[in-house]
């Protein structure tokens, strides 16, 4: 075999130089031919380990954990449920029922004071409520301003008059801008509302008198 490999020797050279060999023969003897890794397998786009085409075996699954698969979203125009439905509903539902709970107790202690109050004093406080109304529909009127309102009724309804009023001059002076075109009338409504009150109050008192005096044995009513 190793005669296949070496050339005769050449007459013309010494004894010691090395033999000349055929590579031509290994070429063609040698083993099947490799094909150069000159081609890259681009990276996946999903994260998972991808293996070469080459190097799966015909009759058997891929190695190699499966892809990865998005869950399909609902459309753009579906994604709104009925909750963001509910919460941005809510704040407005919560702001009307307020603005009765405010509105309601002065337009009612207004009709209280209709015949006890100058009609065009009555007719002034109506039409600073009726602002009141409109800017609080409007969203003129900041949260703070809104509590403190409720707060005010509460006294207001409790016949607390000194508290109600100290809460209209907290208005006066932090919030002004707002208050201005309608916190006269309310003004107006708690002195009125507090004069009426005292008028009924002494009112009650002649009269529980006037029941102690006829009770009493001898006692005789002067003409």
């Amino acid at each position: 075999m190793a005669e296949l490999y070496v050339k005769p020797g050449n007459k013309e050279r010494g004894w010691n130089d090395p033999p000349q060999f055929s590579y031509g023969l290994q070429t063609q003897t040698g083993g099947p031919k490799r094909t150069p890794l000159t081609k890259r397998v681009a990276a996946p786009q999903d994260g998972s380990p991808r293996v070469p085409t080459s190097e799966i075996l015909p009759g058997h699954p891929p190695v190699g954990p499966p892809p990865l698969s998005k869950a399909p979203g609902p459309p753009p125009g579906e994604r709104c449920s009925s909750s963001c439905v509910e919460s941005t509903s809510s704040p407005v539902v919560e702001s009307e029922a307020l603005m009765e709970d405010v509105l309601g107790p002065l337009e009612q202690a207004l009709k209280d004071c209709h015949g006890h109050t100058r009609k065009q004093l009555c007719d002034d406080i109506s039409r600073r409520l009726v602002l009141l109304r409109e800017q609080w529909v409007g969203g003129k009127l900041s949260v703070p301003v809104k509590k403190r309102m409720a707060l005010l009724v509460q006294e207001l309804s409790s016949h607390q008059w000194d508290a109600a009023d100290d809460i209209h001059r907290s208005l006066m002076v932090d919030h002004v801008t707002e208050v201005s075109q309608w916190m006269v009338g309310v003004k107006r409504l708690i002195a009125e509302k507090r004069s009426l009150s005292s008028e009924e109050a002494a009112n009650e008192g002649r009269s529980e008198a006037a029941a102690e005096n006829e009770t009493r044995p001898g006692f005789q009513q002067v003409p």
